[in-house]
C-alpha cells in the first residue's frame, strides 16, 4: 500500500523522487506563508501522513509572525497528537545549535543530516508497516 508523505517546500527533490520511485505518495504541505500545499494545521486523523519532511527554516517562524504562520511548536503538537514522525533537515554540524533553538522535542521528531534523509525515511516507513 502506498504511504502518504507530507513535505514542506524546500525538501530535496531527489529525496522526493526516490520516495515516489519506491511507491510512496508525496504531498506538499504549507506553512501558512508559502501556500505550497495543504496548510499544516489542517492535518488530522482523516488525512494523516505516515511521515512529514521539513527543512528547519520552513517551521522556524520569525519572532514577529502572523497567526496563520506555522511554528515548530505547532508541528510538534500536530505530530505528537497524530503520532506522525517529523524529519527536520539540518546539517550535522548545525544540529546542536538547532536543538538549542527548538528545545525539547517530542520522540516523533528527529533532526537529520541531508545525506541521511532517505535512509532514515525508509527506516521509518518500513517500521510503519
Amino acid at each position: 500500500m502506498r504511504k502518504r508523505i507530507g513535505y514542506f517546500d524546500g525538501t530535496d527533490s531527489n529525496l522526493l523522487t526516490a520516495l515516489i520511485c519506491e511507491g510512496h505518495d508525496t504531498i506538499p504541505i504549507a506553512n501558512g506563508l508559502d501556500n505550497h500545499g495543504q496548510h499544516a494545521r489542517l492535518i488530522n486523523d482523516d488525512n494523516r501522513y505516515e511521515l512529514l519532511l521539513s527543512p528547519l527554516y520552513k517551521i522556524y517562524a520569525p519572532e514577529e509572525h502572523d497567526a496563520n504562520t506555522v511554528t515548530y511548536q505547532d508541528m510538534f503538537r500536530i505530530c505528537g497528537t497524530y503520532s506522525i514522525p517529523l524529519l527536520i533537515t539540518v546539517p550535522s554540524d548545525l544540529q546542536t545549535r538547532a536543538s538549542e533553538l527548538l528545545g525539547e522535542m517530542p520522540e516523533c521528531v528527529r533532526l537529520v543530516d541531508p545525506a541521511d534523509m532517505l535512509s532514515v525515511a525508509e527506516e521509518i516507513l518500513d517500521r510503519e508497516g
